[in-house]
């Protein structure tokens, strides 16, 4: 019986994409040539006034090249990991020998640093050497093996060498032969997912089906009873990693998943990467085990969290206490958290989901996010971040609200905890794998980002090169090559934010069907026939769910797959006070004094007037309110400027 989700979509691998895009180039050049070097330099803590890093430090003590003690977070080793697999994906699109030495010699270290058994953890090698396994609630040892599994996965994928691989494969053979249900072996899954996925990726290079069957339990005993971390918190003296003796015991927490087996879980919960990095190796599980019952889960918690949890950025996780989701519609502007790691995590679960299925509601999300909340998080000069995307800033109350100092109005240097930095460099170092899928005669494409691929269908070799001006006015324009003429379907995306697109095919117009945000274009395709695309891309107003109270009588300004957002630096303070009226007409033009030059979007807009306001807080007269143009820039673009206030959402004036 042929299995319903096994191989229905490929990915592209990322050696047979070759992205030329005049929004997307920059930023890959910009991780190879900037993001790259200056986060190896974070690593080794030779970015001056920021916070040290200690990770490659901590591995030269592991390894026995230094003395000395831990330093930085628990899951420091994670930073190197990420910053591996960032490499691993440049290097799969140009070779770079300087690179790729200094890629082999801290791969050296990684490796020295390994126990003989193929334990792998500098926390637990310097700091607790007697402790390993025991506190999976909160030191993330997995967490840390499955991105040291992800690097090992892309740097033999775009080099060819074994090394790291080889090591974690001993090292993920240690795991397996201490987790499982067989007696002796401990039952029990991380605090903080992740090497669920990671194990999927090693069984896809690997081929060996135990990387696969542990993947599968450590999804399926997640939340069973009797309660994993409530038993290891007994065992280890009801203690925690973070000191100050006896603390109560964890209850179910559906902060980390685990509060119910992940089938039954109906609502996305708890903190939002380790939340989206578990459905992602759900979604691949699905794929190679075709389970119906893990598809439904997928089905039922990706419906909930981008239908009812979901920032109009892209952006998840709207309480910086935990880094969490709430519950439904609870989406603060100035408080909330969505993580760059956790739109990312987001892109992973959609990318899955349409190897599952192809429906546009997945790339959608996968673009949003993207062009959104992933961008913001890095500045233009890729060498200051955000953590935290807020919706809303006024600098005063970051400075002075205990309840807002997460909200930074600037981008860091770095961070003591730097997760979101590396994450950032290797998916959009990546990018070439989230454009296109294919099964056996069709091929998806799924972002409008320019770039040449070479795909294998049933009925033969394909080459397809894509021109994009997407960004900025909605064209794309593809050359289709087949090897030989024959028949087979291209599908192409129908944007969510687009009210309508043309399609034509060597210039006549065509009206090809339309299946679930998908358009198909079947025909039998010939050498140099020319496929073009017509997005409308005019500027308009979204709104926000009644039960979204932080938008009630607002609404926000979105351009093709861009939101935008007012910024002090054009509209001046007190951005709270400007009201859009209703019919007011939105403009767009270009303007090539922001940044490197981004379409804004301007209108004739009001703003209460202060001048005439007596010294007092409060009065009967009736504001005064005075004609405002304002001016709105790409949400992405935001704190690249002098600092100062910033929103998305805007009053609007009936």
């Amino acid at each position: 019986m042929k299995l319903r989700y096994q191989n229905s979509y490929q990915t592209v691998p990322l050696q047979q994409v070759r992205i030329k895009d005049t929004f997307w180039t920059k930023y890959r050049k910009l991780v190879k040539d900037t993001v790259i070097p200056y986060q190896w330099e974070a690593l080794n803590d030779r970015i001056k006034d920021a916070e040290p890093s200690f990770a490659i430090r901590n591995f030269k003590i592991a390894a026995g090249r230094i003395e000395g003690e831990f330093g930085g977070m628990v899951f420091q080793d994670s930073d190197v990991a990420k910053w591996l697999e960032a490499v691993g994906y440049s290097l799969s699109i140009q070779e770079d020998p300087d690179l790729e030495k200094t890629a082999d010699e801290v791969i050296d270290l990684v490796v020295e640093a390994q126990h003989e058994d193929g334990y792998l953890n500098t926390y637990y090698t310097i700091k607790e050497p007697g402790k390993r396994w025991t506190n999976l609630y909160e030191c993330h040892e997995m967490y840390c093996a499955g991105h040291m599994i992800e690097a090992a996965v892309a740097y033999y994928r775009s080099t060819g060498k074994r090394k790291l691989l080889d090591a974690m494969c001993r090292f993920a053979d240690h795991i397996e032969e201490r987790f499982g249900v067989e007696p002796g072996k401990i039952r029990g899954y991380d605090g903080h997912q992740e090497i669920e996925l990671a194990l999927i990726k090693l069984y896809q290079v690997t081929k060996n089906e135990k990387y696969l069957k542990l993947s599968q339990f450590f999804i399926d005993e997640r939340g069973k009873d009797p309660h994993f971390f409530v038993e290891e918190w007994e065992e280890r003296g009801k203690t925690t990693h973070w000191g100050g003796g006896i603390i109560p015991a964890p209850k179910y927490p559906t902060y980390n998943q685990a509060h119910v087996p992940v089938r039954e879980q109906k609502e996305a919960v708890g903190h939002s990467v380790r939340a989206v990095y578990m459905y992602s190796a759900m979604a691949d599980l699905v794929k190679f085990t075709n389970d119906e019952s893990l598809y439904e889960a997928c089905n039922r918690l990706w419906k909930n969290m981008i239908n009812k949890q979901m920032y109009i950025t892209g952006g998840i996780g709207s309480t910086y206490q935990g880094e969490a989701f709430t519950f439904d519609y609870d989406l603060p502007n100035d408080t909330n958290y969505a993580e760059t790691c956790a739109s990312i995590g987001l892109i992973f679960f959609a990318q899955r989901m349409l190897q599952l299925e192809a429906k546009g509601e997945y790339a959608d999300a996968m673009e949003k996010a993207l062009y959104n909340n992933v961008i913001a998080g890095m500045s233009v000069d890729g060498k200051h971040y955000f953590y935290v995307n807020p919706l809303e800033v006024l600098p005063e109350a970051s400075e002075k609200d205990p309840g807002k100092r997460h909200v930074k109005p600037v981008r860091q240097k770095w961070y003591g905890c730097s997760c979101c930095p590396p994450n950032v460099a290797r998916l959009i170092a990546s990018l070439g794998e989230y454009i296109y899928t294919k099964n056996e005669d069709t091929l998806f494409t799924h972002l409008y980002i320019g770039s040449e691929t070479n795909v294998t269908l049933a009925q033969g070799k394909v080459n397809l090169v894509m021109d994009s001006e997407y960004e900025w006015n909605g064209k794309v324009q593809i050359s289709v090559n087949p090897e030989q003429t024959c028949s087979f379907t291209l599908a192409y995306r129908v944007p969510g934010w687009s009210s309508g697109v043309k399609f034509a095919v060597n210039g006549q117009e065509i009206n090809p069907e339309i299946v679930d945000g998908y358009a198909y274009i079947h025909r039998q395709w010939h050498k140099g026939d020319q496929v073009e695309l017509q997005m409308d891309i005019e500027s308009h107003r979204l709104y926000a769910h009644p039960e979204v109270r932080a938008n009630a009588g607002k609404t926000v300004l979105q351009r093709g797959p861009f939101v935008y957002c007012l910024e002090e630096a054009d509209n001046g303070k007190t951005l709270g006070s400007i009201m859009l009226p209703a019919g007011a007409l939105l403009m767009d033009r270009f303007d090539p004094l922001i940044l490197d030059g981004v379409v804004i979007i301007e209108a004739d807009a009001v703003k209460e007037e202060k001048s005439d306001w007596e010294q007092t807080l409060y009065r009967k007269k009736q504001k005064v309110l005075e004609q405002k143009r304002i001016k709105a820039i790409p949400y992405y673009a935001w704190g690249n400027r002098e600092p100062g206030e910033m929103s998305v959402w805007i009053r609007e004036r009936q």
